[in-house]
């Protein structure tokens, strides 16, 4: 599989890499022998960078990803997980809780190193404790070699705007907002390669408004998001095609996004996902897509405190967070 340069670390990223919260159970239940057999189709494939976090399924995710990873070598993969986020609601900054969360982690992953740890949903906490605790924090275990690398993740992109110039991230992970409804994060690439900051572009699928299923009742996204992203995934089944796939080759195309996280807890969306990327874009498709998905504007919703979140076209609250 091709890949990118992830900013200026030494990371070299599959263009299409594995998001681990599937294996949570955060959209189906699933049992721990088919995670591991989908972790390993998965690096079989080449998307051999993987991110998780203890939230996801409440520690279910990195339990399973490290039963599945613990019998591959530990040079054929790279890992990041997360910190700061352990529930719903429950958010915990602090250096030892930081630490504890990492030993905590690396048990479950059956590892003694991660490539990269990132904050997990800063926007729900003041920036002075992610400035002055929590990523200091994480400069002192990269110093130790327990991490290769730091970084910070959430929605709202004025977050990134207002917090890497004053933290030294290695890389961010951004979501739902580089996919075909949403490409606003094209804004922020400037301020990337002028720190730079390597990024994980994440849900190209958007947290399943690209689906001909609906939208999950729990999507924090408006009705008139919902209705045209349904309207546009019908359409491209109506043409015999797939949104999903044109929405993971659109997104892991453009050579400036290094790479693009799917989670899937099924062997075989794993395999059609990373096949999908060496056909060929249905170039016409896409435009009409585009054109369908173009009255939304990069319309998004609110997350976390409102000093983030005041320039939005919609203010409805997300009760419900990113199962990346």
């Amino acid at each position: 599989m091709k890949k990118r340069k992830l900013g200026m670390t030494s990371l070299d990223v599959p263009v299409l890499s594995f998001g681990a919260s599937s294996l949570g159970s955060v959209f189906r239940d699933i049992d721990r022998d088919e995670g591991i057999r989908t972790v390993h189709a998965a690096v079989d494939a080449g998307m051999n960078y993987i991110d998780v976090s203890p939230y996801y399924g409440l520690t279910k995710a990195e339990t399973v990803l490290g039963e599945a990873i613990r019998s591959l070598p530990r040079s054929s993969y790279m890992l990041s997980t997360k910190a700061g986020r352990y529930g719903e609601n429950e958010f915990d900054f602090s250096r030892k809780r930081i630490l504890d969360s990492v030993q905590e982690s690396l048990s479950r992953l059956h590892t003694d190193y991660l490539d990269i740890l990132f904050l997990h949903d800063i926007e729900f906490v003041e920036p002075e404790i992610i400035i002055e605790e929590a990523f200091p924090t994480l400069l002192e275990l990269k110093e130790k070699g327990i991490i290769r690398y730091a970084g910070i993740c959430g929605l709202p992109l004025p977050l990134f705007e207002q917090m890497l110039p004053q933290v030294q991230a290695d890389a961010i992970i951004s979501y739902c907002h580089y996919a075909l409804n949403d490409t606003s994060l094209l804004s922020l690439l400037p301020l990337l390669d002028a720190k730079g900051v390597g990024l994980v572009n994440a849900s190209p699928l958007s947290m399943g408004l690209l689906s001909t299923r609906g939208t999950p009742a729990w999507h924090p996204a408006g009705e008139r998001v919902k209705e045209l992203c349904l309207k546009a995934a019908r359409f491209c089944e109506e043409q015999g095609s797939d949104i999903a796939k044109l929405a993971v080759q659109f997104s892991t195309a453009n050579e400036r996004i290094p790479t693009t996280l799917v989670s899937s807890a099924s062997q075989r969306n794993i395999v059609n996902n990373a096949s999908w990327i060496e056909e060929p874009m249905d170039h016409q498709l896409l435009e009409e897509v585009l054109r369908m998905l173009a009255p939304l504007n990069n319309e998004t919703w609110s997350s976390g405190l409102a000093m983030y979140n005041t320039s939005l076209n919609s203010t409805s609250n997300a009760s419900k967070e990113e199962k990346q």
